[in-house]
């Protein structure tokens, strides 16, 4: 059963904040396991992985590509003086949700691994095209992560929203979440080949819907507005395309009037933006 909070207790949504040392690590990628048609993992090992930590289920690490004109990695660099940037060449970056870190100690394989996990659209933008191509030995560089928000604590419920995307850090935060927290989460995703995306365990861990995109628009917010009432022991974890999440923002924080604690919404990317600051707000008209 889920926990509940003391009568007449309020939940405070509290999500502890951890801060991990800036670095920036130059990686090479170990293997390439193709997930589903359009989600691939690149595996990455190195030495300068040491120290890596990654301990909240929305964290991102700053991805450096290759110049795709030139072949050029442009990257910062990890100093005894601090970051230093680059003074020449065209730097590409985009952020990313590492999937799973294994410690040389913890890996069976010998060596520190990362995951990270690539939505594949064609070879327009550069971060699909490198994925696309990727092979064992390729260079890559990360920054980061910064710091970690760690799940909130004392929830009873969880409501997870998420697109392609956002499947890396769903799958986070069903791993992190306590067992008795109770999860429903909405995938709104492009077509039946996406689910396989996730393992056997995760999909046990919740209650899932999958809500394909090839169905028809806007099934994310008509999906979550069947659940009905959102009680004040539940949090709200939503991520992907901001377009999409903007009028979830509004029935959830408007119309259902929950608090700012108690939703966390990102826009990972959006429609004709290339680049896009997963930090700004997803309607700056209607701010907090």
């Amino acid at each position: 059963m889920p926990r509940r909070a003391p009568i007449g207790a309020t939940v405070s949504f509290t999500r502890e904040a951890v801060r991990h040392p800036m670095a920036v690590r130059h990686l090479r990628v170990a293997r390439v396991t193709p997930l589903t048609p359009t989600l691939t993992r690149v595996t990455l090992t190195g030495d300068q992985l040491t120290g890596f930590a990654s301990d909240g289920p929305a964290d991102h690490v700053k991805v450096f590509f290759p110049d795709p004109a030139t072949g050029i990695l442009s990257a910062p660099e990890s100093t005894p003086e601090g970051i230093r940037r680059p003074e020449t060449g065209v730097v590409i970056s985009r952020d990313y949700t590492p999937r799973a870190f294994r410690t040389a100690e913890s890996n069976p394989a010998g060596g520190a691994e990362l995951d990270i996990d690539f939505v594949l659209h064609g070879t327009e933008g550069p971060a699909s095209a490198w994925a696309a191509g990727a092979v064992p030995g390729d260079e890559l560089v990360i920054a980061g992560p910064r710091g970690s928000r760690l799940v909130p604590d004392g929830v009873a419920r969880a409501v997870l929203l998420a697109d392609e995307t956002a499947l890396p850090a769903l799958s986070r935060w069903l791993e992190l979440l306590p067992a008795e927290v109770e999860i429903t989460a909405l995938a709104d995703v492009a077509d039946a080949s996406v689910p396989a995306y996730l393992p056997d365990d995760l999909r046990l861990r919740a209650d899932i819907v999958w809500l394909y995109r090839e169905n028809g628009p806007d099934q994310l917010l008509a999906a979550l507005r069947g659940l009905g009432p959102i009680d004040d022991e539940t949090f709200v974890f939503g991520a992907g395309e901001a377009s999409m999440l903007a009028p979830i923002r509004r029935y959830l924080r408007r119309e259902l009037g929950l608090p700012a604690a108690q939703v966390a919404l990102s826009g990972y990317w959006k429609r004709g933006v290339a680049n896009l600051d997963h930090h700004a707000p997803l309607d700056p008209s209607d701010p907090d």
